[in-house]
């Protein structure tokens, strides 16, 4: 698997909670939850986030 990005992020409380709940209906996690909001947000605006493709063994 791709190597993932960490990053810390501050959130309201109240928002995480609706996170919560939104990803549940959705059958997500929250991180990947949020990873699905901002990749629709890019794509809204016209940018294409490919996956990285995991590095083939020489």
């Amino acid at each position: 698997m791709a190597e993932r990005k960490s990053f810390l992020i501050r959130i309201d409380p109240a928002l995480w909670r609706e996170l919560e709940r939104w990803a549940a209906d959705d059958l997500r996690s929250v991180n990947g939850q949020i990873e699905y909001l901002l990749r629709d947000a890019l794509k809204k605006r016209g940018v294409i986030v490919l996956p990285t493709e995991p590095a083939s063994p020489d």
